[in-house]
């Protein structure tokens, strides 16, 4: 069985009020969909998203993980209609994380850690129970596993989270952040991972250190992990398996060594191969943009309701 489906699948973002655009008839001009009767089975593996902004990876993340339903057709993970099941019987499933996540707890960095990782072993406990167990087939040798639940002190050190477990959530860093996140998404004990953007602020030490402990735990443990990012570099050292996205809607899956070729590459992002280090840096530095703006509206919400309510 394939791990992910896609069947005959569409999807246009719906229109906003405020977001129509109308013709010079004044008819609203309705939005392209990204997926179009969109058909294609994937195994599972540690598998890398490459392609330009606005080519669709994060929504195909965002149906693969039963985030958002398709207007036609299913997608299937694990032979399951992600989008049908439940929010705990989906997230067990499949975890996501995204890249301007925001969270309401006000508990310390180590007290949310401690909690996800209670949650990943009833989440494991309630798998096997159920009779599917975590036992999962290894690559194509066809032994098998069983998938071993990380501890806390694992990824505390590869994540470098020892000088932040005091600290707050509001308190840290958007790098420090992605880590916590990461490190969020291991402990949580799911069947598979996707990952949209996790780690565009973190040091490139810690993007490596990173990317080889999740390739290393997706294939002995036989998790499936699909992450979105713009560095090809690491994309090249550490996937087993790469989507190139172009800006048409057409995708090519296969080994880094077979789809990262420069004439793809060119045709994906509509620039020659030497200049592709300076658009991925552009694109870290969009979405590091974006998130410094994210954390400044909401330190000024946090501000404006400390002032209400001092007034009050």
């Amino acid at each position: 069985m394939d791990f992910l489906t896609f069947d005959n699948v569409s999807f246009t973002y719906p229109l906003q009020g405020d977001e129509i655009e109308t013709d010079e008839n004044g008819k609203p001009i309705l939005p392209s969909p990204v997926f179009d009767y969109f058909t294609a089975s994937l195994p599972g593996g540690f598998t890398s998203l490459i392609g330009p902004n606005a080519s669709g990876k994060s929504t195909f993340m965002l149906l693969a993980g039963g985030r958002v339903k398709p207007q036609q057709g299913k997608v299937l993970l694990f032979g399951k209609d992600i989008a049908a099941l439940d929010e705990a019987s989906r997230s067990r499933l499949a975890s996501f994380i995204y890249q301007n996540m925001e969270f309401e707890q006000d508990d310390p960095v180590k007290s949310l850690l401690e909690q996800v990782q209670t949650a990943g072993t009833e989440n494991a406990g309630a798998t096997s129970a159920a009779g599917q167990g975590r036992v999962v087939e290894q690559g194509n040798t066809g032994s098998r596993a069983l998938s071993a639940q990380p501890t806390l002190s694992d990824v505390i050190s590869v994540f470098e989270l020892e000088k932040i477990l005091d600290r707050k959530l509001n308190g840290i860093s958007k790098g420090e952040m992605q880590r916590v996140l990461i490190a969020f998404a291991v402990l949580y004990g799911s069947k598979s991972i996707f990952m949209d953007e996790p780690m565009f602020a973190m040091e490139d030490a810690q993007k490596h250190k990173a990317m080889e402990y999740l390739r290393d735990y997706s294939m002995k443990n036989g998790i499936p992990i699909f992450i979105a990012m713009h560095e090809l570099d690491l994309s090249r050292k550490y996937a087993e398996n790469v989507l190139l996205f172009y800006p048409n809607r057409d995708i090519d899956f296969g080994t880094p060594e077979e789809v990262l070729t420069n004439d793809s590459l060119e045709k994906a992002y509509g620039v020659p191969v030497a200049l592709l280090r300076e658009t991925e840096a552009l694109n870290r530095k969009s979405l590091n943009e974006a998130a410094e703006a994210v954390a400044a509206t909401n330190e000024a919400i946090e501000k404006a309701q400390s002032s209400a309510a001092i007034k009050s």
